[in-house]
Formats: structure tokens, C-alpha cells, sequence
């Protein structure tokens, strides 16, 4: 994990054979209207669980033989959403998200980046809207039901329907909706990663105002507030020959150093199926940075790959928690407009 987090730090500068993919099933359209209901009335449980709850927590993400641990501080109270998540493993950082700004706190080199990120379902999370595009590429199914942290929790899995993307089993607390437990599930059902509570208070006593004022002090910190413009691939020149399926654009920024313009200015594209979620960066090719890299065109740790790829003058990057052969795809099927 660590080599492939170094690679995503090298090539992007933002910290951040044959045919590539499987034809989607014919079954990838839901097979009742029924199921689409189901489906769709699930997600939006899942959706708004957090939006009106506090909790506080400590979660630990699981890749292989690696371990993270955090904090987690959570209230919401609908159109307003805050969280404070501080790191207990590794480096040290606490990062907190209001909405869509997010401020992260490096005590070790006393940094703080101050920036805007569109949530795209982080743990636990898991969706930014509920999407009722995700039953036409995957299919629910009940498990049963299981404790986690204690709690009751009805376990269900979300399984793909093409090769494009991973099956998800999740766990949610039975009362409240909230989830409380992802794994993320290759082809034939074994573990790639997982997400799980290992003490959870619901109903906490989160003040959002404490969030508020700790989130804002930054005294004594030098604060980085990268310039991000809001923009298109298609506005900047790029396209997708062939799409995706089920994989659409969502966001897209361009990185201004300094809040100055480059002639060609790194860009971040994300495209996602409603669960999944892919980024590409495009940024100039640099024989010195990227030379080093050209035997690494795939890695692969637990859940996430990442795929590089010389296009020209340019350097691509697809990272996302999807099977190599969608960041294929995608790489392959970007083109520069002429």
C-alpha cells in the first residue's frame, strides 16, 4: 500500500490486450420493476442515514496484511454535514469536512491544506446521492443479519452484474440505517478490503459548533488552499472514444499552482457508476518524474489499482477502487481532441 500510495504522490503532483472489458451481461438491466424499487429504496436509506445523526467512533480499514485506525467524530442535522477523523495509525493528520470543504491538519510538518472536495461516498458514507442508475448494474440480495460493535446490523450484498466492477456485502445498523461494516468482494466473493466499526456511540453528544471552531483554528499552522477551477474533459480538450458503461462524469477540476493559469495545468476527472468511482489525472509528461515509472503501468493493493499510461505528451493516471480491467478502459479509450 504504501509503494502504490508513493506512485499516486509521484505521478500526480494533486496529493493527491485485446479488448479491455467484459460485455456487460444481458442481465444488466434489473429484472423487475420490483427489484429497481428495492434497490432504489435501500440506497436511499443507506443515503440518509448519516444526514440527520451524530456519532462518534473508531473505524479500521483492513488491505491485506495492512491496518489503519481512526477517529471518527460525525453530526449532521440534514442540509449540513460535519466530521472530524483523526488518524491513529501512521502519519499523524486530522481532517475535518464541512459539506464539501475539507481541512486537514498536519501536525508533524505544521501544515494545513484547506481545500474543496465533492464527497464521492467515503466510509461510512458510502453515497453521495442515492443513485438509482446503480440497479442497473448491480443486483441486491439479503444475507442475514450479524453484530458489529455490538450492535444489531442487517447484512446485505451488492453484486455486479458485468466485470466492471466489484461486489460490495455491507452491514447497517438495524434501527438507524447507518452502515457499519463495507467489504469490498472480487469476482468470486473473496475479501479485497474492508471497513468496519470496533466501537461505535450513536446519538453522541457532537456539537457542531466544537467541530466548527476547532476546524477553524488554525493558528500557528501555514495554511495551503490549492487553486481548483471547476471544468469538463471535453472543455480541455479531452474524451472518452469509447465509454465506460455504466460510468459517468461527475466532477472535474484543473490545478492552478499559485492561483496562476499553466499553459497545461494538471486535471482531475472522476467518473462513477453511483458506487464505484474512478479519477484520472492528465497532467504534462515529465521524463524525469515519469521516466522512473514506465515499468509500473499497473498496481494493484487489496480493493485499489492504478494504472499509468503515456499518452503523447501527456501523462494518464486511473486510480479507483475497481478491477484493472475498468482503469484499462478508461486509459485506453482517452483521446485528445484534434
Amino acid at each position: 500500500m504504501k509503494f502504490l500510495v508513493s506512485l499516486v504522490l509521484c505521478v500526480s503532483g494533486w496529493l493527491a490486450h485485446g479488448s479491455v472489458w467484459a460485455q456487460p451481461a444481458p442481465a444488466s438491466t434489473p429484472e423487475s420493476s420490483d427489484e429497481t424499487t428495492g434497490v432504489a429504496r435501500w440506497l436511499m436509506r443507506l443515503h440518509e442515514a448519516p444526514r440527520a445523526r451524530a456519532y462518534m467512533g473508531t473505524f479500521v480499514v483492513t488491505t491485506g496484511s495492512d491496518m489503519s485506525t481512526s477517529r471518527i467524530w460525525h453530526v449532521g442535522n440534514g442540509d449540513r454535514q460535519m466530521e472530524r477523523v483523526e488518524s491513529l495509525t501512521g502519519t499523524a493528520r486530522t481532517t475535518f469536512r464541512r459539506n464539501d470543504e475539507v481541512v486537514t491538519f498536519l501536525p508533524g510538518s505544521r501544515t494545513v491544506i484547506h481545500e474543496t472536495r465533492e464527497a464521492l461516498g467515503l466510509f461510512p458514507n458510502l453515497l453521495n446521492r442515492a443513485d438509482a442508475a446503480v440497479s442497473h448494474f448491480y443486483r441486491l440480495r439479503s444475507v442475514g443479519q450479524g453484530r458489529v460493535a455490538g450492535l444489531q446490523a442487517d447484512i446485505v450484498q451488492l453484486m455486479p452484474l458485468d466485470l466492471l466492477r466489484f461486489g460490495y456485502q455491507i452491514w447497517t445498523e438495524q434501527k438507524t440505517g447507518l452502515m457499519v461494516k463495507l467489504q469490498t468482494l472480487d469476482p468470486v466473493g473473496n475479501v479485497l478490503e474492508q471497513a468496519a466499526f470496533s466501537e461505535l456511540q450513536l446519538d453522541a453528544p457532537v456539537a457542531m459548533a466544537k467541530l466548527t471552531a476547532l476546524m477553524d483554528n488554525t493558528q500557528g499552522y501555514r495554511v495551503i488552499s490549492p487553486t481548483l477551477v471547476k471544468t469538463t474533459a471535453e472543455a480541455e480538450g479531452w474524451l472518452l472514444a469509447t465509454p465506460v458503461p455504466g460510468f459517468a462524469p461527475v466532477r472535474c477540476y484543473k490545478r492552478l499552482e499559485g492561483g496562476v493559469s499553466a499553459a497545461n495545468p494538471p486535471l482531475q476527472c472522476v467518473y462513477s457508476d453511483g458506487l464505484a468511482s474512478v479519477s484520472l489525472f492528465i497532467e504534462s509528461f515529465d521524463p524525469q518524474r515519469h521516466g522512473r515509472l514506465q515499468s509500473h503501468h499497473l498496481v494493484s493493493m487489496g480493493a485499489t489499482s492504478l494504472r499509468m499510461r503515456q499518452l503523447g505528451s501527456w501523462w494518464v493516471t486511473a486510480v479507483g477502487e475497481v478491477p484493472p480491467q475498468t482503469l484499462a478502459a478508461f486509459v485506453q479509450a482517452l483521446e485528445r481532441k484534434r
